[in-house]
């Protein structure tokens, strides 16, 4: 069969084993491939069924390899090997930075499962002592979203009350329902929480199912627009137990703590240029500028996605008296840095003053984008 190929004028046509070598690929992943359609062999003999290959597909075959050791599913790598070089390489570099944020979300998460754990040895007397001198905490509150200074809708929502702090800024056909449907979702999983007695563990799944919730409540919403895909909102919110905030996050909406006069980022961006910062290919400076700084690598969006929906991260927050917590969307985070955050957050008399004040900044930044924030006070009671 080879000799009749290469009569034909194939003459680069080689057996399996032959390409697996030189691909390190082994025949049984090439079988494996080419019955998925990823990597086809340039001929298979119609009466002994073996396959042969072209040469040139060599560093086809390299490049599957090299993307299966990344961990890309096949799924992904199908799109890629069809891409040309400089598409296939921007398709690599979104692939890896979703893969390094959720690294960091388990990371945070594996760092807090080691402090609970670690704390769970403290002695019970030394809790009930901690507990006598924090006293009884609460929250007060108060959330605003605005259309900003050059949108004609505003797609951002806001949420603040006794057990719920939220923002989500929805976008594409269906934003402003996707961003309300991810917010109402949350709301009777926060009713749930009981105060001061929820143990750390049964939060976090709790969190973990109402992050679930607000998924399939915005697949819900915008499953009547006509691309689904392009339609959903980041969502950033906390539930309030009594003691402690847990936290749920997915896209680029931010929480921060003002505490001690320092102001603190304690969510992580799902965005490409994050990503690039994360891996040093990119400043701060250079990202508030970057043409795709709006391209979310996670989000909570119509369809399901290529490898499923995305997980929002969750963490929990221990509370003090004092503390100050500020949700906001990127409609005031990208225009408002974060020294004028932290100087209009410390000055305010309260969250109602907060803010009004908040906006206000963003607006005078040009408010070229819709605003959502919350902000919240721990007092003791």
């Amino acid at each position: 069969m080879e000799r009749e190929a290469r009569a034909k004028g194939t003459a680069a046509l080689v057996t399996i084993g032959e390409f697996a070598r030189s691909s390190r690929l082994s025949a049984k992943a090439l079988r494996r491939y080419d019955e998925l359609g990823l990597l086809r062999p340039a001929l298979v003999d119609p009466v002994n069924g073996y396959r042969y290959y072209d040469g040139t597909q060599v560093g086809t075959a390299r490049l599957v390899a090299w993307l299966r050791r990344i961990g890309m599913p096949l799924a992904g790598i199908k799109e890629v090997v069809a891409l040309d070089a400089g598409a296939a390489a921007a398709a690599i570099r979104t692939y890896w930075a979703q893969v390094e944020a959720e690294t960091a979300a388990r990371r945070d998460l594996a760092t807090f499962l080691v402090d609970h754990l670690a704390a769970e040895e403290v002695e019970m007397s030394q809790v009930d002592m901690d507990r006598e001198t924090l006293g009884t905490l609460g929250i007060r509150y108060a959330a605003q979203s605005d259309p900003g200074a050059v949108r004609g809708t505003n797609q951002d929502a806001a949420f603040a009350g006794a057990r719920l702090l939220a923002v989500a800024d929805g976008f594409g056909e269906r934003g402003a329902g996707a961003s309300t449907a991810a917010i109402d979702a949350l709301k009777p999983v926060a009713q749930g929480a009981v105060r001061g007695a929820v143990p750390a563990a049964d939060l976090l799944n709790a969190l973990e199912d109402a992050a679930d919730l607000a998924a399939r409540a915005v697949r819900d919403a915008v499953a009547g627009s006509g691309a689904p895909d392009e339609s959903g909102t980041t969502l950033t919110a906390m539930v309030w137990t009594g003691s402690q905030l847990g936290l749920v996050h997915i896209g680029d909406s931010r929480a921060y703590l003002l505490r001690g006069g320092e102001l603190f980022r304690i969510t992580h961006d799902h965005s490409l240029v994050q990503s690039m910062i994360d891996d040093g290919s990119l400043t701060e400076d250079e990202a508030a500028s970057h043409p795709q700084r709006a391209l979310l690598l996670k989000a909570l969006v119509g369809g399901p996605g290529q490898d499923g929906p995305a997980r929002a991260d969750v963490q929990l927050q221990e509370a003090r008296p004092g503390d100050r917590y500020l949700l906001c969307s990127d409609g005031l985070s990208a225009v408002v840095d974060g020294t004028e955050l932290a100087g209009a957050l410390g000055a305010a008399d309260g969250p109602d003053t907060a803010v009004r004040e908040l906006v206000a900044l963003a607006h005078a930044a040009g408010g070229p984008d819709n605003v959502a924030c919350v902000v919240a006070d721990v007092v003791a009671l």
